[in-house]
């Protein structure tokens, strides 16, 4: 997941510097969210003690 959100994040970065900044704020947004996402799951399955499979 927070592989996916740095993607979104890079496809922002350079549609931000080519000035396409309609996809440039939705890429950001993705990106923001699916971060936000993978470190509560993150923070759940470090309390809970579980590790994600290999």
């Amino acid at each position: 997941m927070l592989g996916w959100a740095l993607t979104f994040l890079i496809v922002g970065l350079i549609a931000g510097a080519l000035g396409l900044s309609g996809i440039a704020g939705a890429a950001t947004n993705i990106a923001w969210i699916l971060f936000v996402i993978g470190l509560v799951l993150a923070l759940i399955f470090f309390i809970s003690g579980r590790r994600p499979p290999l």
